[in-house]
This record gives structure tokens, sequence and C-alpha cells, in this order.
């Protein structure tokens, strides 16, 4: 049985990545300092849980020794607004703390390592829908960071033989996001619906994003492991819709019928994004399973997040 660390696998995408593994008979072991993550969203599952934080350099040594065959890192700073507000935090984690991550992974032989990256390494698309072979030109320092590991990363392979996978996500959303925490704009407008408040919208609410299923994120990565090395994929739904569309959809869902708030845009955000996944679902033999609708039905009756079952 092979064994896999995920970093940050109590976080939202982190404990379904986990669930999926521990059905495909994986040993997991997470790592998390539970800064965002929380335990409640792995305390019941047969698991190794090892609480640090991967910015401590004495990681390292810590990684060595769980010894694990593969490492899935999905622990960062997921915010880009955040990441605007505080650089040297974004830094310090999302390339310092991936750094000792990548260091660990190499001196542990692992089998592979899969990077959960970001669309925003492309910043703002001069085509869409955005392929991995457009221009990489990062709009935050949150998709700075992203791209800088990716380099590493294949620096890595060259020099010492680490296999990779890289994974760019889209917007990913569903059961367990935290709209305080890592920020999804799903959960944000669904945690208004609860507290009976209006949602709040940056800008004029027709930028476009590509949402992505959690548990298909969760499938991706676990695809990733068995098949090719050193890849870079797009892990999206390829279909875009404009955040005023999406609230539309959620308040129907809701049964609510506020007027959203809109607020002066944010920096850093990026007008529209869609991502190619044509060449994701050849090369994993993947795809989407989950469509917008019923994906938001599963988010907003999660957790009573908004409806009852």
């Amino acid at each position: 049985m092979s064994k896999v660390l995920v970093t940050g696998g109590a976080g939202f995408i982190g404990s379904h990545i986990v669930e999926g593994l521990l059905e495909e008979g994986y040993e997991v072991v997470v790592m998390d300092n539970f800064s965002s993550g929380k335990f409640e969203n792995i305390k019941d599952l047969p698991i190794q849980i090892c609480p640090f934080d991967i910015t401590d350099p004495r990681v390292i040594d810590v990684i060595v020794d769980l010894n694990p065959s593969f490492i899935i890192h999905q622990a960062a700073q997921v915010s880009v607004a955040e990441s605007v507000h505080d650089i040297l935090h974004d830094e310090n984690v999302n390339v310092k703390g991936s750094l000792h991550v990548i260091k660990a992974a190499i001196r542990a032989s692992v089998e592979k390592i899969l990077f959960a990256s970001s669309a925003a390494v492309y910043g703002n698309p001069v085509e869409l829908p955005v392929t991995t072979e457009h221009p990489t030109l990062p709009e935050s320092p949150y998709g700075l960071t992203k791209l800088t590991v990716e380099k590493y990363l294949k620096l890595a392979y060259k020099f010492y033989g680490l296999s990779y996978g890289i994974l760019r996500y889209s917007n990913v959303y569903g059961p367990r996001q935290d709209g305080k925490g890592e920020g999804g704009v799903i959960s944000i407008f669904a945690d208004r619906i609860l507290e009976n408040e209006a949602p709040i919208i940056f800008g004029s609410g027709e930028q476009t994003r590509d949402f992505i299923y959690v548990k298909d994120v969760a499938n991706a990565n676990i695809q990733a492991l068995k098949q090719q090395e050193n890849v870079c994929l797009n892990i999206s739904s390829n279909n875009r819709i404009s955040i005023n569309q999406l609230w539309g959809k959620i308040s129907d869902i809701g049964e609510v019928v506020f007027k959203p708030i809109y607020k002066k845009e944010r920096d850093g955000d990026i007008l529209h994004s869609i991502l190619c996944n044509e060449q994701t679902m050849a090369q994993l033999e993947w795809k989407p399973q989950t469509n917008l609708e019923n994906g938001l039905r599963e988010t907003l009756y999660s957790s009573k997040k908004v409806l009852q079952k």
C-alpha cells in the first residue's frame, strides 16, 4: 500500500482528496497547521495526522521521517486579496514553504509530487479558453508565487530527478469551503444568505469564471498520481459563467430575492477566465462529473449552508 502525504489535508480541497485516496486504498498522512484547515474535516478518517507548519524548516526532516511514496502539496495561502495586502506572508507560505516540501521530497526520494497551482498564473487571458500554452503573466502576488513554485519543480526534476505533476485549478467550489477563510465566491454568497444579507459583488458582476466541483478536483489528483510524469494540466470545467448569472442561480436554488451590493473591483482580480481541459481529459483519463447546477445544490445543502435535504 503506497503512502501519500497530503499537505493542507485538513483544508477544503485537501480533505476531499484525502477521502478519495482512502477510497482507492492508499495509506494517507495529513500535514496541516490548522490555520485554515479544520480538524472536523478529517477527524473520523483512518489516517495519520501530523500537525506541522510547512514554513518551519524542521518540516524537511519530519517529511523525510514519514517516508511517503507520494506528496500532494495543497497547503498554501490561497487569497489573492491577502497576497496583495501582505506579499511577505504570501511568499513565506507559498514559495518558502513549498521549497521546504520540495527539498523533503528530494531527500525522501518520493515517486512523484503533485502541486496545486492556479489559473492565476495566466493573468488576464489574451485568448479564451486558456490552454497550458498560454503566456503566464500573473496579475497578483498569489499568481506569481504559484508560477514560481512551478518553475522550481521543473528545476527539481532537471537537477534531482524529482517527478512532478502541476495541476492548475480554476475556481474550485463545494462542501466544506469556508467563505470567511478560503474565500470562494459561492461559499461567500451562501454565507450571506444564511446571515440574511445581500451579496457583495466586486466590479460590474459581468466578470466570468470557470467553476469546478471539488470532488472532480480530488479525482483529478488521484488520476494524476497514476498517470504520466512531469505534466502541467488545467483542472477545470471548460465552462464559464458571469458572477451576476451565478448569483441568479444561487438565489433561485436558495429561494431568496436579495439584490446584490456592488463595490469597486479588487486589485489583482481578472476580468474573464476559462481554462481548456481537453488535454487534461486525454492525459488523465478524467472528466468532470458534476455540472454547476448539481454542484451548487450539493454545496448549498451541505452543512446546512442554506437548504435542508
